[in-house]
């Protein structure tokens, strides 16, 4: 039987799906290990503790959730095109089911709250940014902010939690572009 190889990109998104299903608690070596069908020993090929694998887990999912997405909204110079593609692929993308409902659940770990609080601060800035190119003043652009990343937060939690809540995502199992349109249409003044 051939050995596995498994990638320290691997063992990261591992650790983000076990922390998005399990908690922050449950990102061990041992039980991450079976899940790949390995030993102990490959997760000291690519990490010195356990602490290292969290610390690169969230660090890759700041630079693919945040980082990344925000980049990719660049090119686009529309300022509501904008701001409505952020909106709908943050609300309707999920790579990792449960993963930042998981996040804000376990703010107070060490680990977590450094990258969790880096995020935050850096999405509401972009936020702020894309209600300040639509022409809203500072101090509107920061509540417009705040409530399209409260409404965000919501609706993860939402379709984590009780998906029943929008019929089209329990009947159909994808996600209810009706409820998505209203919330952008609140959030962005768009339709």
């Amino acid at each position: 039987m051939p050995v596995q190889k498994v990638t320290h990109d691997d063992w990261l998104y591992a650790a983000l799906t076990t922390l998005a299903r399990s908690g922050v608690t449950a990102v061990s070596v041992e039980p991450i290990a079976r899940g790949l069908g390995v030993t102990r020993g490959s997760f000291y090929w690519h990490f010195k503790d356990r602490e290292a694998l969290l610390i690169g887990a969230l660090e890759l999912w700041e630079s693919e959730a945040t980082t990344s997405f925000i980049e990719a909204l660049t090119p686009i110079t529309d300022p509501a095109e904008r701001l409505s593609t952020l909106l709908r692929e943050a609300l309707t993308g999920d790579e990792i089911a449960g993963l930042e409902p998981a996040l804000v659940a376990h703010a107070s770990d060490p680990v977590v709250s450094v990258v969790l609080e880096r995020v935050t601060r850096r999405r509401m800035a972009y936020l702020e940014e894309c209600f300040r190119d639509l022409g809203l003043d500072k101090r509107e652009a920061r509540l417009q902010a705040v409530a399209a990343y409260a409404a965000y937060l919501g609706w993860v939690e939402l379709r984590r939690a009780a998906p029943d809540a929008v019929p089209e995502v329990a009947r159909t199992g994808r996600k209810s572009r009706a409820a998505i349109d209203h919330l952008l249409s609140m959030l962005a003044g768009s339709r």
